[in-house]
């Protein structure tokens, strides 16, 4: 051990050893006794305040690196020393000053901007954080810690394309813990990227020490990828480790997921009340209060159930002012893709001659979403003739292309070439590729329910495709939109009230049965409500139009969902259910909130006969 007989210089260079090594509490004590002999010492005030900021006293660390800065204000590492500190206190104003000055003296490091990034995010700044973090993995592309909360911050302001590409390069990280590899891990399967997150997976798992915060996020992906017996024992594992506290708040959200996701409403409420009652910040609120609204619905407590339907978008709002400032002011969804229509001049333009047949084309699932579109994925991908691919931008991607390309999309889709219709289709495969691998005979199932909105880029690249459109009951589909956690900016706004997103809901169907009376596309409406009652029967009907073989294998979804493990959908938890009549009508205990809804789909429901 170090002796107080050392000198102070010998006292400092011992200092910074024990706090590299991780020995915080000497380090400080052998700093004071060379500051007694040398109190001018900047040396030793420098790594007085970097132990004292190890040991979580940040305000006395943010005393010491405030005295340095007045003693060297020209140095910026006590400037950025001492933001770090005073983030740390929550003083974040105070801390942005801080790091404000050190920039100005020149400062332009990647973990100078990475700890910036932070900051903004400690004050709800998204906007800031993405930009500053984005530099931060520009500068230092492989440091993993940097790549995650860069990621993160680009999955919170719904750039979820960037998100994936500051994380692809994962194997190229340094300092890429198991902690970090389960973090990193997770984020992945919320981006629907479950390939990249395998490998990390098996990282983390197969460290022999983890942390309990690795071991929380493998409890969170096990449920995420309905693995729930192992989840709970992870979880109850946890729970029982005495060095957790910590993670307390984030113990009881996994505890009211798996609750829920066990049927055991009563518990799921109690402990979803029990985590907001922490303290949770208003635009946080939503991933508490939207499970908590779930459960309470399946208690038949509908009036507690709707109130805190209200809150959760209120929260989800709030969010979307400090990720997408720019969207949150609107009123209402725009749905820009619906004011565009074909023109019918042009389509009788349309030359089919060189289009795939419909066993080359892939097969389309439409709808509005929570129409049942994931039951039915599910089903047809359980046919060994057929793999789906679930809710991918490729279409909208397609439409992107051409309009590079100079074709007016939908009016002048008959302008475009052969060779450029062959190209497109192309780009459209090969980013499918990256998502499924058919094998020969195989056909591709493209599911995703908003390309109800781009049927004119269907019909002109694959004119001979099978197209299935999910009807439901208009109203379980808004009163189920309505009780959903959505990411997308557009849903979030469309979901804020029953009235907005019933007015999205007529918006979409009026523009989908405009465009497809005009362009003869090769379509099946299946109604939900006779396919969960009638199942066997309508999925023969499904697979006859389809022109496939008869495979018994479609009649067990929920097996074969299970058996899949991963599902990217909001309905990962329902579609490994067998297939049951449960959520027919589920409107109904909600009817007094629809005064105002029901006029605006009243067409729709005359159209598909149901009753108000």
């Amino acid at each position: 051990m170090p002796s107080p007989a050392d000198s102070p210089e010998v006292q400092i260079r011992q200092a910074f050893q024990l706090l590299q090594q991780g020995y915080p509490a000497p380090a400080e004590s052998l700093c004071r006794q060379a500051l007694a002999a040398q109190p001018d010492s900047i040396a030793a005030l420098s790594i007085l305040g970097l132990a004292l900021n190890a040991q979580h006293r940040y305000r006395e660390a943010s005393q010491v690196f405030a005295e340095l800065t007045r003693r060297n204000p020209g140095e910026r590492a006590h400037w950025v020393n001492l933001g770090t500190a005073l983030r740390a206190d929550r003083r974040f104003d105070e801390a942005l000053s801080a790091y404000a000055r050190a920039a100005q003296l020149g400062e332009a490091s990647p973990d100078f901007f990475y700890n910036v990034g932070l900051l903004h995010l400690d004050r709800g700044d998204f906007v800031s954080a993405r930009d500053v973090l984005g530099r931060a993995h520009a500068l230092a592309p492989d440091d993993a810690e940097i790549a995650f909360y860069a990621a993160q911050c680009s999955y919170e302001c719904l750039r979820t394309d960037e998100a994936v590409e500051r994380l692809s390069g994962w194997d190229r990280f340094h300092n890429l813990s198991s902690e970090l590899a389960a973090k990193i891990a997770l984020l992945l399967m919320n981006l629907r990227e479950p390939e990249l997150a395998d490998a990390l997976l098996s990282r983390a798992a197969a460290d022999p020490s983890p942390q309990p915060s690795t071991l929380l996020n493998l409890v969170q992906i096990q449920e995420r990828t309905n693995r729930l017996p192992e989840a709970r024992a992870g979880l109850e594992k946890l729970k029982a480790n005495t060095h957790v506290s910590s993670l307390r708040e984030e113990l009881t959200a996994a505890d009211a997921q798996l609750a829920q996701r066990e049927g055991r409403h009563e518990e799921a409420s109690r402990l979803f009340s029990q985590a907001l009652d922490s303290g949770t910040e208003l635009h946080r609120r939503h991933h508490q209060l939207f499970p908590l609204a779930k459960s309470l619905d399946a208690l038949k407590r509908y009036d507690e159930a709707y109130e805190v339907l209200v809150q959760a978008h209120a929260s989800q709002r709030e969010l979307l002012k400090l990720t997408a400032p720019e969207a949150a002011v609107r009123m209402a969804p725009t749905l820009l893709i619906t004011e565009y229509s074909c023109d019918p001049a042009d389509v009788l333009t349309w030359n089919d001659a060189d289009a795939p047949l419909a066993e080359a084309s892939p097969v389309f699932i439409v709808a509005f979403p929570r129409s049942g579109t994931t039951l039915l994925e599910q089903t047809l991908d359980a046919h060994p003739l057929l793999q789906s691919m679930d809710e991918q931008p490729h279409l909208q991607h397609a439409i992107d292309y051409l309009m590079k390309q100079g074709i007016e999309y939908p009016a002048g889709l008959g302008r475009a070439s052969a060779a450029l219709l062959e190209e497109t289709r192309a780009r459209y495969w090969a980013e499918s590729r990256k998502k499924v691998d058919l094998s020969p005979g195989q056909r591709l199932v493209d599911k995703n329910p908003l390309n109800l909105l781009r049927l004119p880029v269907i019909r002109r690249l694959f004119p001979n495709a099978r197209i299935l459109v999910a009807i439901r009951h208009p109203c379980d589909v808004i009163m189920s939109c309505f009780m959903q956690h959505f990411r997308a900016m557009e849903f979030v706004i469309m979901c804020k009230d029953l009235q907005t997103l019933a007015g999205g809901y007529r918006r979409s169907f009026d523009f989908w049965y405009q465009q497809a009376q005009l362009l003869n596309a090769n379509v099946y409406e299946i109604r939900y409500e006779s396919f969960v009652t009638h199942f066997e029967s309508q999925v023969r009907a499904v697979s006859t139009f389809l022109q496939l073989p008869w495979d018994e294998r479609m009649l067990a979804p929920g097996k074969h969902a299970s058996d899949k493990g991963f599902i990217s959908t909001p309905s990962y938890a329902q579609v490994v259910q067998p297939v049951n009549s449960s959520s027919i009508g589920r409107w109904r205990p909600y009817a007094r909130h629809f005064t105002d809804v029901i006029p605006l789909v009243r067409p729709l429901l005359e159209r598909w006969g149901y009753e108000a």
